[in-house]
């Protein structure tokens, strides 16, 4: 999930041709309640992830991504 716009986020996805659309959170609300980001006016999210059960409890916090390892760090757990 990011803070750009539908249309950013699917020219995006197209460009790097991801098989979903990704979310958008240009209001910042969920950004500001996972702890992404400070408040409505910040410009970018930090890079943050979740795993989430399908009981949509969370299950593990990534408070930092390593961006080359954050794939097999996640495989790992789930």
């Amino acid at each position: 999930m990011s803070f750009d716009t539908v249309q950013e986020n699917a020219a995006f996805a197209d460009k790097f041709t991801f098989p979903y659309p990704l979310l958008c959170d240009t209001e910042r609300v969920i950004g500001i309640g996972y702890g992404a980001c400070g408040s409505a006016k910040d410009q970018y999210a930090r890079r943050i992830s979740y795993i989430i059960g399908p009981d949509g409890i969370i299950r593990h916090a990534f408070s930092k991504v390593e961006v080359k390892s954050h794939p097999a760090d996640v495989l790992k757990l789930i």
